[in-house]
C-alpha cells in the first residue's frame, strides 16, 4: 500500500501528518511500515540526527536502472516501534526514475506513507499519482485553495489543518476541489510540543491519534 501527503504550500503539514500516519500504520501492520522522505524533513521530525546528510531516495534514481529494487532496503534507517525511514538522500533527482521509483515503493510488502510535500519535484509527483491513497494537506486559505485547483493532480481525499477563526471550512474545500475530507487535523500547543521534540513517531498526540487513525488501514 502506498499513501502519499503532498501539498501546493510550503508550511502545511505534510511531514507532521505523513510521520503520524506512518507511525500508526507500523503498530496496525505484520510487516511493520515505512515513512518515504522526499521533501527532506522527515528526520527532523522523527527525531533522527545526522540521516539527511546519507544516501537515500534521490541517490538510488541518480545511480540508474542498473541498481536492483532491493538496493532500498539497504537505504532503511531503522525508528523504532516497527517504523523504519527511506531517507531523501544528497543525489540528484532524476525525473526519468520517478515512476520507476513510484512502483518499486508502491510493490513493497509494508505500507510506505511518502512525504511528498510542496516541493517533491518530479518524483513526488509521480509518487503521488502512483498511490493507492493521494492526500492533499491543506490548511484552510483561499491562496492555497486557488493553489490546489491549479495542481496537475487531483487528491482522493484531503487532509483538512483546521485553525480557528478561518472563513474556510470543511465544506467550503470539498466543494470547490470535489474531493472529500478525509481528516481534520487540529493545530494545538500539545501537538507543536510534540513536533519540536522529534518525537511524533513514539508519541503521537492524542488529538492526531483521533484525526488520522481512519486513514492507517491496511489494504
Amino acid at each position: 500500500m502506498l499513501v502519499a501527503c503532498w501539498s501546493v504550500k510550503g508550511g502545511s503539514g505534510t511531514t507532521v501528518v505523513s510521520a503520524v500516519l506512518a507511525a500508526l500504520f507500523a503498530r496496525r501492520t505484520p510487516h511493520g511500515a515505512i515513512a518515504a522522505d522526499l521533501a527532506g524533513d522527515l528526520p527532523a521530525v522523527l527525531g533522527l540526527d545526522g540521516v539527511a546528510a546519507g544516501a537515500g531516495l534521490l541517490d538510488w534514481m541518480a545511480a540508474g536502472p542498473g541498481v536492483p529494487d532491493g538496493a532500498l532496503d539497504r537505504l532503511e534507517v531503522e525508528v523504532g516501534a516497527g517504523l523504519r525511514l527511506l531517507p531523501r538522500g544528497m543525489g540528484a533527482a532524476t525525473s526519468s526514475r520517478a515512476e520507476a521509483l513510484a512502483a518499486v515503493l508502491a510493490a513493497r510488502p509494508a505500507p510506505v506513507v511518502a512525504d511528498c510535500g510542496s516541493d517533491g519535484g518530479e518524483a513526488g509527483l509521480a509518487v503521488a499519482a502512483a498511490a493507492s491513497l493521494s492526500l492533499l494537506v491543506l490548511r484552510p486559505c483561499y491562496l492555497a485553495l486557488r493553489r490546489a485547483l491549479d495542481a496537475p493532480l487531483r487528491p482522493s481525499g484531503v487532509v483538512l489543518v483546521s485553525e480557528q477563526g478561518r472563513a474556510l471550512g470543511r465544506r467550503g474545500v470539498e466543494d470547490v476541489l470535489d474531493a472529500p475530507v478525509r481528516a481534520e487535523v487540529p493545530v494545538t500547543a500539545a501537538v507543536a510540543r510534540t513536533v519540536d521534540a522529534g518525537l511524533v513517531a513514539h508519541r503521537v498526540p492524542r488529538a492526531l491519534q483521533r484525526a488520522l487513525a481512519p486513514l492507517a488501514v491496511a489494504a
